[in-house]
């Protein structure tokens, strides 16, 4: 079968290129670091907003530690530039309910070991080859440390999620759908093998590789994510009150929490209102549904009759293109993504109403694959076949296992540099405070 290629990765051989690349995604995450932390006050950036979440000026100073240890350390061989904060910026050595606890850099001592080590990181981007080693090839410890950054640019904006108080930040919402609605519901793939997963792009991470063939039965997929007034749909027909609905660890969840409705949701005077990012505003029936977690998906869809698709299933309806028999870097060809194909880069401060960007749409016309909200799947985070750990095993390897569900196609809150066709999230199934919606499928 015809493999997967990357016309525009292929091209981009000059180390000037490169170099351009990486200054561009580097400067775009620390943009939007800033913007993040400084909309709020020292005091805000201290506290923690929620046992779930660090405090931001963890995640600030943490950004900067990761860019000394991968670039100047590994890359450059530089020694350590402050030993002693080395601990407290390991993200396995304290779990986040811990992180207030510890002696942190104050913010402007945050902001200012940042600022150096970026400093220092462009005068070593200016003068290194980015080629010899498995770091520097094609700019890939550049670009992780961009992804790393945009990453927690993603976490942050969840903490901001759950701060309480008034509204920081602003963004203008999304143009409404151009052009005609999708023409059916759901939409059929075809059976056959097709590549999954990457060899091919410089800067993918370790559980997006290799390439290799799977094979799947043909299926149904819904054409758009499955919006609120869906899944008001489900809750209104008492959706959370029906154990036979519900895994057993889901049941216990929402029993025990006492769980009936979408994270952030709350119903007043016969209406259902959300919070985002502080305002208070009625839910929007036309959008993606947000912040549900693995079981509430796979109960929506136990009552709908279908199911989660799985992740190679997922896959193949956002990258096969049935005329070539190619996988796609993307639903939309190999491009990198514009504003026209997909709602990422935190442009704005919500998804796209179901039907938007039909120019994003697979060669099978299901859209908003990539963008607006995270997409859980029914499959456990698992190694591929021919899995290496690189450049370390805590940042996939430590993960794989059925604790963890995989979720794809990025959401509104992630960059174009941290999110592709081949890209992989997991978590685990109980998350609600992520960016997470689904859509369902079924078989043949």
């Amino acid at each position: 079968m015809t493999t997967e290629t990357h016309p525009e990765t292929e091209t981009e051989t000059g180390t000037g290129r490169l170099r351009e690349r990486a200054v561009a995604a580097l400067t775009a995450a620390r943009a939007r670091t800033a913007a993040l932390t400084d909309a709020v006050d020292d005091r805000d950036l201290t506290a923690q907003h929620s046992p779930l979440m660090s405090p931001l000026v963890w995640d600030l100073a943490h950004i900067g530690n990761q860019e000394e240890l991968w670039l100047l350390r590994n890359v450059a061989g530089r020694a350590s530039m402050h030993p002693e904060i080395d601990p407290l910026y390991d993200a396995f050595e304290h779990p986040r309910a811990e992180r207030p606890k510890l002696p942190l850099l104050g913010p402007g001592a945050a902001r200012s070991y940042a600022a150096e080590v970026r400093g220092r990181v462009f005068d070593l981007l200016e003068h290194t080859p980015l080629e010899g080693t498995p770091l520097l090839d094609g700019g890939f410890a550049f670009g992780m440390i961009a992804q790393h950054e945009q990453q927690h640019d993603e976490t942050m904006l969840i903490t901001h999620q759950l701060r309480a108080g008034a509204p920081v930040l602003t963004a203008p919402d999304p143009e409404p759908p151009q052009g005609p609605p999708p023409a059916a519901a759901e939409v059929l793939v075809p059976g056959g093998p097709f590549t999954m997963g990457t060899s091919a792009e410089p800067w993918s991470l370790d559980n997006e590789r290799p390439a290799h063939t799977r094979e799947t039965a043909p299926f149904w997929i819904d054409t758009v994510p499955v919006t609120c007034g869906a899944f008001r749909a489900f809750m209104d027909d008492g959706g959370y009150g029906e154990r036979r609905w519900w895994a057993d660890a889901g049941w216990e969840q929402i029993r025990t929490h006492g769980i009936g409705a979408p994270l952030f949701w709350h119903r007043e005077g016969g209406q259902w209102l959300r919070r985002r990012f502080g305002v208070t505003e009625p839910v929007p029936e036309d959008e993606p549904v947000l912040h549900v977690s693995w079981y509430e998906a796979d109960a929506y869809a136990r009552w709908a009759g279908r199911r989660l698709p799985t992740e190679t299933e997922w896959e193949k309806a956002a990258r096969y293109d049935p005329a070539t028999g190619r996988s796609r870097r993307y639903p939309w060809g190999d491009a990198d993504p514009t504003p026209a194909h997909a709602n990422l880069g935190q442009r704005h401060l919500r998804p796209s109403r179901a039907g938007a960007h039909p120019a994003g749409a697979s060669p099978l016309g299901v859209r908003q694959l990539i963008g607006d909200v995270w997409e859980w799947t029914s499959s456990d985070f698992l190694p591929y076949p021919g899995f290496r750990a690189f450049p370390y095993r805590e940042y996939s390897e430590v993960f794989f296992g059925p604790e963890h569900k995989v979720l794809r196609g990025g959401s509104f809150a992630v960059d174009p540099v941290a999110c592709r066709g081949t890209f992989r999230n997991w978590d685990l199934p109980v998350r609600r405070q992520i960016f997470s919606g689904f859509r369902t499928a079924r078989d043949v």
